[in-house]
């Protein structure tokens, strides 16, 4: 009689993982999401076509984007203090409506005020700025570990489509509204950006969070709570190895196959074909690789990612080559793959790695880094370029696509992007 077995049915009949798509809180989050990449790849369209109508000068448009720019990296780096701070929701719900706020003051500066236009430019890339960190940090709040790649495939699935439906969606809306028309337009995609999202507090809440909660404790500044970020993240080698494989992808081989792609395009092909062929290839690639890893969980995550990021390297190296177009064509789509294998696997271990009070300086690090540097270089390929030759910059910028990822994957907990064994729970 005391040998009777424990009944083990309450373990075999668990039902498997409910699909993140099917998940209301997730869903409401991946809609803002959405909204908020439509509005961010529809402005600068929208901007070009009023310089096509003549309502903005071409010196005018790039100071404008340029003052954008600069409001996203101001922003990105406070956004992320704030919103370990606060509420995850909140920092949303106001970077959003700042950026929604921006848009009619752009309307209203259009043909009349350049410096109205400006700052205001600088207001809508603020709040995008801030969006962004706050935004990584809810899916974390929102997702529990189990689902949370399939959940950041979802994110930037959203993120690639945007920038294929965002800039067609406006020409399509050009053909019955004026400029000032769709700018409003772009605000209120920011207003659902700001509204549509709930609450964070899933399978994400953490206990230092509910503690925090139960015993208030005075408060460190805003530089000394940036600094406990930069710590956070030197605390895990390969994050600071994958951003630096990161930063010489962007930096280099993005920024040098954005101004060669063109001159490319025109001089080897004589068609603008090529140009618009490859660009819709990356995204599409893009789309595809989220779509795969969105279920693919290799057994050495951080090596396979750093893999796809290094297929960057045959976008560059496609170019100085005296190959068909449909070489060219292909090459980008197989750095799209790449791309977002790379992607996913990134956001998804820093999700889990990094403090869950930390996230958010740590993802604003991120994004500070990686964005703050390419136009850097951009402004240096150019140049480069006078002096050496489209041939040589290219073949350099494909070498280090090459090499940095492949050095990054030699250093300490590269290869399952934290301890082995982590990578397996997402």
């Amino acid at each position: 009689m005391a040998t009777t077995p424990t009944p083990t049915t309450a373990k075999t009949s668990a039902p498997p993982p409910r699909s993140v798509l099917r998940d209301p809180v997730f869903l409401r989050l991946w809609a803002g999401t959405t909204a908020s990449g439509l509005a961010t790849w529809a402005l600068p369209f929208v901007l070009g076509l009023a310089v096509l109508h003549r309502d903005l000068g071409a010196a005018g448009l790039g100071l404008v984007l340029a003052a954008r720019t600069a409001g996203f990296l101001a922003a990105v780096a406070v956004g992320g203090v704030l919103a370990d701070r606060h509420s995850r929701r909140a920092v949303v719900l106001w970077s959003a409506l700042a950026a929604a706020a921006a848009v009619p003051l752009l309307a209203a500066g259009l043909g009349r005020s350049l410096v109205l236009m400006t700052a205001a430019a600088a207001l809508a890339g603020a709040g995008q700025g801030a969006c962004r960190p706050a935004f990584q940090a809810l899916t974390a709040e929102t997702v529990e570990p189990g689902r949370r790649q399939q959940a950041n495939a979802a994110m930037t699935m959203a993120i690639r489509g945007s920038t294929l439906a965002g800039p067609a969606l406006t020409a399509l809306l050009a053909a019955f509204l004026d400029v000032p028309a769709l700018l409003l337009g772009i605000g209120l995609l920011w207003l659902v950006a700001a509204l549509v999202p709930g609450q964070g507090g899933g399978g994400g809440a953490t206990a230092a969070a509910e503690e925090s909660a139960a015993e208030p404790a005075p408060r460190a500044g805003f530089r000394t709570e940036f600094l406990e970020g930069i710590r956070e993240a030197r605390r895990h080698p390969w994050f600071l190895a994958g951003l630096a494989a990161l930063v010489a992808v962007i930096a280099l081989g993005y920024s040098a196959t954005s101004v060669a792609l063109p001159l490319i395009s025109r001089d080897r092909y004589g068609t603008e074909w090529v140009l618009a062929a490859a660009m819709t290839a990356y995204t599409v690639g893009a789309l595809g690789g989220a779509l795969a890893i969105a279920r693919w969980r290799p057994r050495s995550p951080g090596w396979a990612a750093l893999a796809g990021l290094a297929a960057y390297g045959l976008a560059p190296l496609s170019l100085m080559l005296p190959v068909h177009p449909v070489v060219v064509v292909a090459a980008y789509a197989v750095a799209g793959i790449g791309i977002e294998l790379f992607n996913v696997p990134w956001f998804t271990a820093t999700q889990r790695e990094v403090a869950p009070d930390k996230l958010a300086r740590v993802s604003s690090l991120d994004f500070l880094v990686s964005y703050g540097l390419a136009p850097v270089g951009l402004a240096l390929i150019a140049p480069a370029i006078d002096a050496f030759g489209v041939t040589a910059v290219l073949g350099a910028c494909a070498a280090a696509c090459f090499l940095v990822p492949a050095a990054a994957a030699l250093v300490p907990t590269a290869r399952h992007f934290g301890r082995p064994g982590t990578a397996t729970t997402d």
